[in-house]
């Protein structure tokens, strides 16, 4: 087995009330403590200015215009052409009054002017704050005013978000500038709230006539305070600083330098994931450091087939959800193949797998296979595709193993959160015996686990289990104003992320589950609720799952979203006609999920009171618009139950009545 990591420090036994913690791990590639910086860049700044200045003439930012209701091709502007916007709209801020620590907020869909007015802040030692785009005036209004935002760059969509009057804040902005170009209505209703609102090019013409030298950051400046959405309560804002940022793009170039795919200035990625999330956010300033190319996505995630075609990306990033559609998509092209194509794909697709289990890579275990059946299923992601990097929560390991064979890149797998600007562990590709895992400690953080008594796990014990903890070079400063909570999560310089991993000996993490999401049922057997809704979302009818329980009841329920095209397969089967919302209302598909349900349960081996009882079946997805996730997918359980509590309420009590408990 290859040698990821490498053990730093043993485990101890707790004393003085203190917990037992486990071994910590660093990455190989810091075996003997971590790598410098290099001296020209060791801020956000320094990645972009050195970059403009040995890539001037690269293709830098793509975007697509709509014209006459048709998407056309990429339209490009170099890193000398961006370097000069950049300037220009940092000149203009200053003009306006900005002063070295400003925050300025940015609200929009990912677009070329979200990242010129991001790397204005960095050059003029302004504090970038994103406002999500996604969560509505009620967080926008919590953000403006708990970041005691200046100026704000806003997206012509979201315009009326900002001048509503729902959002108090707004008055507190000193100027609002445009994406694009503003209306009278626009211009007339920040009037009527005392804020001047410019133009794009107003803006650029502004910066040309009163120019300004850049004011660089010093490392340790504050470069960005981006919120986390949180599945309750108000927006955190997480402080990272320049040298966090310039820290997480080294060591990303350390850790893929190690492969035989070396990333090139021919490179291109295709943002669709929200830049006002982490993980896009540092994907796209590691391209910016190599001199590669970043497409963005229309802004219509349904469209998105239609961006990777036209833009052919080397590289794409997603969370599972928009894995699991991939995975969806290839499943029912097969099933509308003539069986022995089907049985031909399928006997490739074991033969491949065979390979790379041995010790093949996903180019040599069968360029047979791959050339006869997988070529297709890389087409799907634009054809061109080396690497995909999956992240925001833990990949199904059947829709990992199938994307390692079929979609003829790499692939791997991480885990970290805004807190730890980025990866904290990060699998290796084309190695099999690290499906299912999130890989080893990233080049700049070390990783161990702390135990959490009050449900059962023990970092000592066999398997090692506990609360996952990190330390290193790429952590946040503080949660914004709030001393309170940093001193919760920051204990002897370890951040303590909630999150329930399960250790290998060899430093190989795997996550289980969230430390807040685990309860007791009434008998006072703890329940593991994301790990259960992981196996359960194993059953072809379900889309998606919420399991439910508390210590008051001895048993679990669930409310179910069907995957529509297995129910309406069902249906056909059946005798049964009419759209999903009219299948959902149907009491013996209730009971034909259920029953799915039991036997995933006895396939995974689950133990008794880990078996679903009763289902509320749901038509609609869990979606942002009722309240139901964050933007990330993560669900918001409390907001959950406040939804869904008569159903259940009335699941329980029938339950009880036919003597299913």
């Amino acid at each position: 087995m290859a040698n990821y990591a490498v053990k730093v420090e043993s485990g101890r036994a707790g004393e003085d009330g203190k917990p037992s913690v486990g071994p910590v791990f660093r990455n190989s590639l810091a075996r003997n403590g971590f790598p410098p910086l290099d001296p020209d860049m060791t801020t956000s700044w320094d990645v972009f200015r050195v970059a403009a200045e040995k890539y001037p003439n690269n293709r830098m930012l793509g975007w697509r215009e709509i014209k006459n209701g048709k998407a056309g091709p990429y339209l490009w502007k170099t890193y000398k052409e961006v370097y000069e916007e950049v300037l220009q709209v940092g000149s203009a801020l200053c003009h306006l009054g900005a002063k070295s620590g400003s925050r300025i907020g940015i609200c929009g869909a990912n677009c070329p002017q979200w990242i010129v007015a991001m790397e204005a802040c960095n050059g003029y030692s302004l504090i970038c704050v994103p406002l999500y785009d996604t969560l509505g005036s009620g967080a926008i209004d919590y953000i403006i005013k708990h970041a005691e935002i200046d100026f704000v760059f806003v997206q012509d969509k979201k315009m009326k978000e900002i001048l509503s009057s729902t959002c108090k804040s707004s008055r507190l902005i000193k100027s609002i500038v445009s994406f694009s170009s503003t209306t009278g209505e626009q211009n007339d209703a920040a009037a009527d709230i005392g804020i001047k609102l410019y133009s794009w090019n107003e803006t650029l013409r502004m910066g040309e006539e009163y120019p300004s030298e850049p004011l660089p950051p010093q490392p340790h400046n504050i470069c960005t305070i981006m919120y986390t959405s949180g599945t309750s309560g108000d927006p955190k804002g997480v402080v990272l600083t320049h040298e966090s940022h310039a820290t997480y793009v080294k060591g990303a170039d350390l850790f893929l330098n190690q492969f035989e795919d070396k990333m090139t200035t021919d490179d291109v990625y295709l943002s669709f994931l929200p830049l006002a999330h982490i993980l896009d956010r540092m994907l796209e300033e590691y391209f910016f450091h190599n001199g590669a190319s970043v497409g963005y996505y229309l802004g219509d995630i349904h469209a998105l087939r239609d961006d990777l075609m036209e833009l052919k990306p080397t590289l794409f990033a997603g969370v599972p959800r928009v894995f699991e559609r991939v995975h969806e998509g290839v499943l029912k092209a097969l099933s509308e193949l003539r069986p022995l194509r089907r049985m031909i794909f399928n006997a490739l697709y074991k033969h491949k797998l065979r390979w790379m289990r041995l010790g093949y890579s996903h180019k040599t275990a069968s360029p047979f296979a791959d050339m006869l059946a997988f070529r297709k299923v890389k087409a799907r992601l634009g054809g061109r595709v080396r690497l995909i990097i999956s992240g925001g929560a833990p990949l199904n390991p059947e829709i990992e193993e199938f994307l390692r064979v079929t979609s003829c890149a790499y692939l791997t797998q991480g885990y970290g959160l805004t807190e730890t600007c980025g990866l904290s562990t990060v699998g290796f590709p084309d190695d099999m015996s690290l499906v299912g895992t999130v890989g080893v400690a990233s080049t700049f953080s070390e990783v161990r686990l702390e135990e959490a008594p009050e449900l059962g796990y023990d970092p000592l014990g066999t398997p090692s289990r506990g609360e996952i903890c990190v330390r290193g070079k790429t952590l946040f400063s503080e949660y914004y104003k709030n001393p309170e909570l940093t001193k919760e999560v920051m204990v002897d310089g370890w951040f303590h992320t909630g999150d329930i991993g399960e250790m290998r000996p060899d430093g190989v993490l795997k996550i289980i589950d969230r430390k807040k999401n685990i309860f007791k049922l009434s008998q006072g057997e703890y329940i593991a609720v994301e790990y259960l809704e992981k196996i359960y979302k194993i059953s072809p009818i379900v889309e998606d799952i919420w399991v439910y329980g508390d210590s008051f009841r001895s048993m679990l329920v669930a409310v179910v979203t069907p995957h529509e095209d297995s129910a309406k397969r069902w249906a056909e089967q059946n005798g049964h006609k009419g759209s999903l919302c009219d299948l959902c209302k149907l009491e013996v598909l209730n009971k034909f999920i259920l029953q799915e349900l039991k036997t995933v349960a006895e396939t995974n081996k689950l133990r008794g009171f880990e078996y679903i009882k009763g289902i509320v079946v749901d038509p609609l997805p869990f979606d942002i618009e009722r309240d139901l996730v964050t933007p990330t997918m993560k669900k918001k359980r409390a907001q959950m139950l406040k939804f869904y509590k008569s159903e259940i309420d009335k699941l329980y009590h029938n339950i009880l009545a036919e003597g299913r408990a």
